[in-house]
């Protein structure tokens, strides 16, 4: 059993449905309105934890009803949530979820507390990083507490997974080459890399780049189209399972989450595992809400046999 160690966001998501997205100076109504858990490191630790890792988190919340919420989202997937701190000084973090009959979405976020993550937070994980077969990390939590992460991580051969997200040009070299595995959509790709993915020779042409700035293994996940991987000089693309799709809020980091779950910690199977992930995500995409849409290994496994 893989044991995955999150470092990274909680929020509360409130979702917004309607049927189209409304134009400048224009109100439309609601079709419907409700509340779930997310932010992206909660929702990859429990993807990890359903997918069948032994997960452990480190994030923070607010005094706060929505972060006793947030921690109970991770309790009741099996999540650790022995390294998730409280703070007085802001409230936890929301986001509210934008998402048209179309199941297009878009996304506005208060960061709160998951901006006061600090080095000194990591340093009282770090028993759970060491321990760690993978550290997953992402962009809703400052990057200096990400770096000091992998910083420790690399020290104990614990492997790093990185999915940069949201997009940023403000990415440290020095982060880069401590990362053994970066996990981009295509968008967040062409932020890093100034290649705008098209085909597979462009992915070829990003993941190489990105493997010049120090990456050795590199996923490049494009949505309903599937997701590409290379690992040193082999590379292959994985076609994603076609489905109805309700919502994709969770569907990347579902992706990372299962990923994580089934990956060697060399990469040796880097291949299946981003099939067992595209089934995952597939499944998510079906259902309302992110964390709510994660599916457990046995939904995961049943999908796979029919």
């Amino acid at each position: 059993m893989n044991k995955v160690t999150v470092l990274g966001s909680l929020n509360v998501d409130t979702i917004l449905r309607f049927k189209r997205f409304p134009k400048a100076g224009e109100t439309l109504p609601l079709t419907g309105k409700s509340i779930a858990g997310g932010g992206k490191g909660a929702n990859q630790a429990i993807a990890a934890a359903r997918a069948g890792a032994q997960t452990t988190f480190i994030g923070k919340v607010g005094h706060d009803q929505e972060g006793d919420f947030m921690v109970k989202q991770l309790t009741d997937s099996g999540v650790d949530d022995q390294y998730v701190a409280h703070s007085d000084q802001a409230a936890t973090g929301s986001a509210f979820i934008l998402l048209d009959s179309s199941s297009e979405n878009r996304i506005l976020i208060d960061g709160g507390t998951n901006q006061q993550v600090t080095a000194a937070d990591v340093d009282a994980a770090q028993p759970a990083i060491v321990a760690s077969t993978f550290l997953i990390a992402q962009f809703e939590t400052p990057l200096a507490a990400t770096e000091h992460g992998f910083k420790l991580a690399k020290a104990a051969g614990t492997a790093t997974i990185l999915n940069p997200a949201p997009a940023t040009t403000a990415v440290p070299a020095s982060l880069l080459a401590l990362t053994d595995l970066i996990a981009p959509n295509e968008t967040e790709t062409e932020t890093l890399t100034g290649v705008h993915i098209t085909d597979e020779r462009s992915m070829i042409k990003a993941a190489t780049n990105l493997q010049q700035q120090g990456v050795a293994n590199v996923i490049i996940t494009v949505g309903s189209h599937g997701a590409f991987w290379i690992r040193g000089t082999e590379h292959g693309f994985v076609p994603a399972y076609k489905v109805n799709a309700v919502d994709t809020t969770a569907a990347g980091d579902t992706f990372i989450g299962a990923l994580s779950s089934v990956l060697q910690s060399d990469f040796s199977n880097l291949a299946t595992a981003v099939r067992f992930a595209n089934r995952a995500s597939s499944l998510a995409v079906q259902q309302l809400g992110a964390q709510p849409s994660i599916p457990t290994k046995a939904e995961i496994q049943a999908a796979e046999r029919a």
